[in-house]
């Protein structure tokens, strides 16, 4: 069954704020394999002027993969969550994600269209301060493939 594509331009509500702690960092960039000192070390970011540890590029994907199962789950989209792999990644920094940040998503359903039989969901994951400022943007594909793939 293909993806519903009535579902283009759904926003959800934004999840509960995510308190990012340090050791959420450290335990992050240990599992990346990054040794950044800026990661565990407040004076290591502070030489780097942050007024505390900083997360990895990569560290919002542990906010906007639970977040996007918002529109994974939506029943009117369709979706057979058994035939689903991410196809893609990309986020847009406004600034850095720091220790002490309370960060919530909004996800908005931007595309959904076919290519060799599968279906693409694209996605947009904005993370924001609970004062509304945009920290990073998350851009995603999801694939849904299609029937014997």
């Amino acid at each position: 069954m293909p993806v519903n594509p009535s579902i283009v331009g759904r926003a959800y509500p934004p999840t509960d704020p995510y308190r990012v702690s340090r050791e959420k960092i450290r335990e992050f960039a240990d599992a990346i394999g990054d040794p950044n000192p800026a990661y565990r070390s407040v004076a290591a970011a502070q030489q780097l002027g942050h007024d505390d540890i900083v997360a990895p590029p990569t560290f919002p994907i542990v906010l906007t993969i639970p977040a996007g199962h918002s529109a994974l789950d939506d029943p009117d989209a369709g979706i057979d969550y058994s035939r689903v792999v991410h196809g893609e990644q990309r986020f847009v920094h406004e600034r850095p994600v720091l220790a002490g940040d309370s960060l919530r998503v909004t996800v908005h359903v931007d595309d959904v269209r076919v290519a060799a039989g599968n279906d693409l969901i694209t996605t947009r994951s904005e993370v924001r301060t609970e004062d509304d400022e945009l920290v990073v943007t998350g851009h995603a594909i999801i694939v849904v493939r299609g029937e014997g793939k």
